[in-house]
């Protein structure tokens, strides 16, 4: 097999996975957020499981999981809902702390970023914003597994591990590189700025899903 039929579909795959993931949504809010003040120890399973679901919600759509999916509509309809619930809540309650802040600041030079976090919340928290959101499915799963499809047969998986790869990528510099943030968020002015942003976010995402669309 010649490296044009193998580097060129894992290059496509890696610049289509960018091009939809890179777009901010509710999972990469909370990514940032948590980014900012947890510990190295909390981040690494959260960006390991957005990044491994990511991979095989890609895997599934081009084993076929997509058609199944595309069959059986009233399945993202529950988990639309659900999802939508989730993300209102979780919007309100960040629009909560940017209007009624607590003087939440992160003094970076005490090590004592992150004490607040706790791993087992982390987690669920964004397994619900991966799991329960429907657009994850359409982009992942039906959309991303039919453009592998339609490579090659010997370069399919090929391009599906330039995706998988974006997914990784991305994930782990946002986790890790909110870390550069600390100083700024030194000030509580700007937990309310980002939790504001993040309100609208989620809210906004949550009524686009309860409406449809």
């Amino acid at each position: 097999m010649s490296p044009s039929s193998t580097l060129l579909p894992a290059l496509l795959g890696l610049g289509t996975g960018l091009s939809l993931i890179v777009a901010i949504g509710a999972q990469n809010a909370y990514l940032l957020r948590l980014g900012v003040v947890a510990t190295r120890r909390v981040m690494l399973p959260v960006v390991l499981l957005c990044a491994v679901s990511d991979a095989v919600l890609i895997s599934a759509g081009t084993a076929g999981v997509g058609a199944v999916i595309q069959r059986a509509p009233e399945v993202l309809v529950v988990v639309r809902v659900i999802g939508a619930g989730f993300l209102m809540v979780y919007g309100f309650l960040a629009a909560r702390r940017a209007v009624r802040p607590n003087g939440e600041t992160l003094t970076v030079t005490t090590g004592a970023e992150g004490r607040g976090v706790r791993l087992g919340t982390a987690i669920a928290t964004v397994s619900a914003l991966t799991w329960l959101n429907p657009h994850v499915y359409l982009d992942a799963v039906v959309f991303l597994g039919s453009i592998a499809n339609q490579q090659a047969p010997d370069a399919r998986w090929w391009w599906v591990g330039g995706a998988v790869t974006a997914s990784f990528v991305w994930f782990f510099s946002l986790g890790f590189g909110a870390r550069l943030l600390r100083p700024l968020f030194a000030r509580p002015m700007s937990w309310r700025v980002l939790d504001a942003l993040i309100a609208v976010i989620m809210v906004s995402l949550g009524v686009k899903l309860l409406l449809g669309s």
